[in-house]
């Protein structure tokens, strides 16, 4: 028996540790997670803010989930006619696939900012960890230009900060922005207090709408008394890398936006498949994914009634932790169930309550009804999720780092990380393989010297055709096409240096350069394919 488990979350790692727990040794539990680690995304606003260290909020998910398999590996699509999963893994993103026998998905969501125009490409996002990481990296950038421009509307521009979505992320994030700013003007002489604008945007009429207005209210004085201007009713209508453009034309010179908005469903989860319902998987009371005997779903990529008939908001399980840490106990009681025989049980949970942080040692909690407010409120919630931290290591290391945060001045340090470029030039010698028929696409490729052969099998005789690859040759096309697989495999017969490009830039430069373009347009106009731009050019 294997029960396979998609996604490292709150849900997913809750679940696989669940179904450890309950079920014996003669059940096999795997879990698979794109990184090998397990963030505690409520840290996320305190990373970025720089209260703890990238590296704390994160547990390795070999280290706290004993007797599970973790399978680092990207999930590509799932069989559910063969009861497998197929995803890429290792260094080569070779295809392999992982049979189960019960399937649980949590793989959360992403975004979606194509409503409004320039938002994803200027945006910075608090998603994941290298997300948080980059909003430090990025504001003490902001300060440092500031501090030595001459130009006003650039000062101006840089120390205007903008961030969009008013719910516990944004509000969040915004407090723990506002107190990195806040303490690290001391050590920027020429940067006065006075000059540093920092913004919240939210188009409904108040900000955390999941919370009492009584604590709402309290949230929206404190952030307006440090200094944090709230735009209510208030939408995006546009943006660029130094101006957000509001549904009310009102132009912010800004350099930093952060969007908390624009939840959707992930690619992967929209190629499964499955029913969706307002952008997430339609589930039963039980956790099941409607119509599978064998399909499990919870967390943010599920829609998950708590009673008959549900309809409104508040008639389905919000996508927080502490909902998606209960659903996970729930999923695995309702497979040991199914396992023993047994009918499946619907989910049901009451909130325990919500909590807040606003910044500057504040915050806002509602306990089962009890509503505090201020330093204690503060308290209860770094308290609850110190408590709900897994790893006894992780615990003491966040509490060593929020003593040290209360001691001292907050890192001023920028650490980057390498990351390889999208277009680079990557050297083979004669021999090496390149891609096999079957590998991850991950690249468009053009052979700048030396020599390649590409060996294709026709799907209608099984005979292998080769073709020479030269310079100026170029392959890997079906990437532009949205392929994940490849077709052929290709090997240097020479010694050869190959420029390998990205999908998205391939797309930038065919909207970009007309030349460019044109040489693809036949290929792609035979795959009935549109390039960007191609509607824009002139008729010769």
């Amino acid at each position: 028996m294997r029960i396979v488990v998609l996604g490292g979350g709150f849900g997913g790692m809750y679940t696989a540790r669940a179904l450890r727990r309950r079920l014996g040794p003669e059940v096999e539990v795997e879990l698979v997670n794109a990184e090998n680690y397990f963030v505690f995304q409520p840290l996320l606003p305190e990373v970025g803010a720089g209260s703890i260290t990238p590296a704390h909020a994160v547990s390795p998910l070999r280290f706290i989930l004993k007797d599970v398999t973790v399978r680092k590996a990207v999930v590509d699509s799932v069989d559910f006619a063969r009861k497998a999963v197929i995803v890429f893994q290792g260094i080569q993103r070779r295809p392999t696939e992982v049979p189960y026998d019960h399937l649980v998905i949590a793989l959360g969501q992403g975004t979606d900012f194509s409503r409004m125009p320039g938002l994803e490409e200027h945006a910075l996002k608090m998603k994941t960890l290298e997300d948080a990481r980059r909003l430090r990296i990025h504001v003490i950038e902001q300060l440092e230009h500031a501090q030595v421009t001459n130009l006003p509307d650039t000062k101006r521009g840089a120390l205007t900060f903008t961030v969009i979505g008013a719910g516990f992320s944004g509000v969040e994030t915004v407090g723990e922005m506002k107190e990195l700013i806040d303490r690290s003007l001391p050590f920027y002489p020429k940067i006065s207090p006075e000059e540093v604008r920092v913004k919240l945007v939210e188009f409904a009429p108040r900000i955390l709408g999941e919370m009492p207005q009584e604590l709402a209210d309290y949230a929206a004085k404190h952030l307006q008394k440090h200094g944090i201007e709230l735009m209510l009713e208030t939408g995006v209508k546009s943006c660029t890398h130094r101006q957000l453009v509001t549904n009310k034309d009102e132009v912010i010179d800004t350099r930093t936006i952060v969007a908390t908005i624009g939840n959707a469903p992930l690619p992967v989860v929209l190629r499964m498949g499955l029913p969706l319902q307002h952008g997430r998987l339609k589930v039963e009371r039980n956790l099941r994914v409607e119509g599978c005997e064998d399909v499990w779903a919870l967390g943010d990529c599920a829609l998950i009634p708590m009673k008959e008939g549900a309809s409104e908001r508040n008639d389905f399980a919000p996508p927080t932790a502490q909902f998606a840490v209960r659903e996970a106990d729930r999923v695995a009681r309702n497979i040991e169930a199914v396992l023993g025989g047994r009918a499946p049980e619907p989910f049901a949970y009451r909130s325990r309550g919500a909590l807040a942080s606003l910044g500057a040692r504040r915050g806002v909690a509602d306990l089962m009804g009890f509503k505090l407010k201020g330093f204690p409120a503060w308290v209860v919630w770094r308290a609850y999720y110190l408590a709900l931290l897994p790893g006894l290591g992780t615990k003491v290391r966040v509490m060593l780092n929020w003593t040290l945060d209360m001691l001292g001045s907050r890192s001023l340090v920028q650490l980057r990380s390498y990351r390889k470029p999208p277009m680079r030039y990557v050297y083979f010698r004669a021999g090496d393989r390149i891609y096999n028929e079957g590998d991850r696409s991950d690249g468009f490729y053009t052979v700048i010297s030396g020599a390649l052969e590409m060996d294709r099998t026709d799907p209608a005789t099984g005979e292998t055709v080769t073709r020479r690859l030269g310079p100026g040759d170029h392959f890997g096309e079906r990437l532009i096409l949205g392929a994940t697989r490849r077709r052929t495999t290709v090997r240097a017969v020479e010694d050869s240096k190959v420029l390998v490009m990205n999908r998205q830039e391939f797309l930038m430069l065919a909207e970009g350069f007309e030349a460019f373009r044109d040489y693809f347009r036949p290929y792609m106009e035979k795959h009935g394919v549109e390039l960007p731009g191609a509607g824009s050019d002139k008729e010769g």
